[in-house]
């Protein structure tokens, strides 16, 4: 089983502190294509933080043009912006040749973040879940040297899944901040109120949402691994978020799909084990 290394860079030491998931299956890829997996995290949880770091959306969208800019610049062989992260990025950009649209697609997608408007209905949510995490699946399989079709397929339902089982766990901390990812369509049918969510109450009509959408996320769980057998060995270790949301998935389950219970709030103490377990099988 793979261990941590004891000297991190900055994008190490900020996924390892900020985004431990993929922090620990990043250690499963060969050891000369870590950093490249760190700089692409560290990124992600830069425009991911984007709505809490801003106190108005145009903050935001200023947030969001500095790394559109950035990106662009790489691509055009312009002058980078000084970041701890930009330079990280764009060594692994221009040495591992990783697709531009994977991280316009990224970019774009945290705009939606800015509009407090909760999702429609579960078919917007998805769609929310694809843009936000099937791209970064699917650049962390570029940087394991895998781009065949197949691969790009099963990351995407693998993204789309480790998206949706994040939003079931981050329903406590969005709802603090009176936001809400839960849709629209599935709160009305179960009868579950976004007062009581933001009050911090974890009703009984609340369940049954966190449940429809725990079934879509397992069904794409399904998909990816019905592709298993058609992908090279090189590609499983960009495709452990799949382990882990899993692992999520069932912690959720467990609590009868109560996601402000504190099993499903901590850390999953053998997270570790069962991703080694995964790759040992070669398995995801």
């Amino acid at each position: 089983m793979a261990t941590p290394t004891t000297d991190l860079s900055y994008c190490g030491r900020e996924v390892r502190k900020h985004d431990n998931d993929h922090f620990l299956t990043a250690l499963f890829a060969p050891p000369e294509k870590r950093e490249a997996l760190f700089a692409l995290h560290a990124f992600n949880l830069e425009i991911a933080k984007t709505r809490e770091v801003v106190s108005e959306p145009i903050l935001g969208q200023m947030r969001l043009q500095f790394w559109r800019d950035g990106v662009e610049a790489v691509y055009e062989d312009g002058p980078v912006p000084r970041h701890a992260v930009m330079d990280p990025l764009a060594d692994a950009i221009r040495s591992l040749g990783l697709s531009r649209a994977l991280f316009d697609r990224l970019i774009d997608a945290r705009e939606a973040d800015l509009d407090d408007t909760p999702p429609a209905d579960l078919t917007c949510l998805v769609n929310y879940a694809d843009v936000t995490g099937a791209p970064l699946v699917q650049l962390a399989l570029e940087s394991v040297g895998v781009r065949d079709e197949a691969a790009m397929t099963a990351g995407r339902h693998v993204g789309i899944a480790f998206a949706l089982a994040g939003i079931l766990r981050a329903v406590p901390f969005l709802a603090r901040q009176h936001r809400q990812l839960l849709p629209a369509d599935r709160m009305d049918a179960h009868g579950a109120r976004s007062e009581d969510l933001f009050a911090g109450r974890s009703k009984s009509e609340l369940r049954p949402v966190i449940a429809d959408i725990a079934r879509v996320a397992l069904e794409h769980l399904e998909q990816a691994r019905a592709l298993r057998r058609s992908l090279p060995k090189a590609a499983f270790p960009a495709l452990l978020p799949a382990t882990l949301a899993d692992l999520h998935l069932g912690v959720i389950a467990r609590a009868d799909h109560d996601v402000f219970s504190p099993r499903v709030l901590l850390p999953h103490p053998f997270r570790q084990l069962r991703l080694g377990w995964a790759a040992l099988r070669g398995r995801y």
